[in-house]
C-alpha cells in the first residue's frame, strides 16, 4: 500500500532513526526521506543501504555504540530535530520465565530500553538549547498485554520504556521538546517471521501453528491482520510533524483492535 506524502513536510529537518535498516525501522527511514528530511541511522552491519541516508556502523545495545551514533549525527547533520526510536526486538528462547537467564534479561533491557535512554541523554540536550525538538518512542502493546512464552523480558523492558517516556514528557514539554510514544501490536516484518521460527523450533510444529499460538495468546486481531510497517511509520511521522504540535505525553496504540479493553 502506498501512502501519499508531502515531499516538503520535513524539509530542513534532521532525523535520527534508531534501528533503521530493517522492518519498521527501515519503513520509518523511508517515510521521513519521502517527506524531505535528512536521515541518519545505525546498524551493526550495513548491507542494504538506502540512497540519501547517513549510516553509522554501531551496536546500539552498548554505550559505545550509542555514543558513536550520537557523535556522528551531530558532526554530519549539525544537530537532530527529530528522534524516532524504533530499535527493539527479542531473541530470548521459548520456555517461560525460568528459561530466561540474567544474560537474556540484560540483552532485552539493553536493546529495548537502555539503547533509547542513552541516545536521549546524548541528543536531547541540543534540542533543549534550541528550545525545540520531537521525540517518538516505539513501545509495544506487550507492555500491557505480555506474552509469557518467550517475551517476558521484552514486555517488561517495553513497559519500562513506556513509563520512562511519560516521565520525561513532563520534564521536557515546558522546555519546548515534545515526547510521545507509539505502541504497535503485531507488525508484519522480518523480525516477526524470525520470532515465529523461534516458536516453531521450540514446539516442533509448523510456522502456521506458531502464528496461531501467538494470535491465540493475543486473543486475536479484530481487523484480521497485523499492521504493515509503513502504516506504523506513518503514525510515527505524524506525531513528529507540525500537524501534531499540540500532542504531547501521549501513547498511540496501533494494534488492529487487539486490545479489547478501555
Amino acid at each position: 500500500m502506498n501512502i501519499k506524502t508531502d515531499p516538503t513536510e520535513f524539509a530542513g529537518k534532521r532525523v535520527l532513526v534508531s534501528g533503521g535498516t530493517k522492518g519498521l525501522g527501515r519503513a520509518t527511514v523511508e517515510r521521513f526521506l519521502a517527506g524531505g528530511a535528512r536521515v541518519v541511522t545505525a546498524a551493526r552491519s550495513i548491507t542494504d543501504s538506502i540512497e540519501g541516508v547517513e549510516y553509522v556502523q554501531a551496536d546500539l545495545t552498548t554505550a559505545e555504540g550509542g555514543e558513536a551514533l550520537a557523535r556522528a549525527a551531530l558532526e554530519r547533520l549539525g544537530g537532530i530535530d527529530i528522534l524516532a526510536h524504533v530499535i527493539g526486538g527479542s531473541a530470548s528462547p521459548a520456555g517461560g520465565f525460568a528459561a530466561l537467564t540474567d544474560d537474556h534479561w540484560l540483552a532485552e533491557l539493553n536493546l529495548n530500553l537502555l539503547a533509547t535512554v542513552r541516545l536521549d541523554r546524548l541528543l536531547i540536550p541540543q534540542m533543549l538549547e534550541r528550545h525545540g525538538g520531537v521525540v517518538v518512542h516505539v513501545t509495544s502493546i506487550q507492555s500491557v498485554l505480555p506474552l509469557p512464552e518467550s517475551t517476558t523480558g521484552y514486555a517488561a523492558a517495553k513497559a519500562a520504556l513506556r513509563t520512562y517516556s511519560k516521565s520525561i514528557s513532563k520534564e521536557l514539554g515546558p522546555k519546548g521538546v515534545r515526547v510521545n510514544s507509539v505502541s504497535p501490536g503485531w507488525i508484519m516484518t522480518e523480525g516477526a517471521d524470525d520470532f515465529l521460527e523461534t516458536l516453531r523450533a521450540a514446539s516442533g510444529g509448523t510456522i502456521e501453528d506458531a502464528r496461531q499460538s501467538v494470535l491465540d495468546a493475543l486473543g486475536g486481531i479484530s481487523i484480521g491482520r497485523g499492521a504493515r510497517p509503513e502504516e506504523v511509520a506513518d503514525l510515527i511521522a505524524y506525531l513528529a510533524s507540525d500537524r501534531a504540535a499540540a500532542i504531547h505525553g501521549a501513547e498511540f496504540v496501533i494494534d488492529g483492535g487487539t486490545i479489547r479493553t478501555v
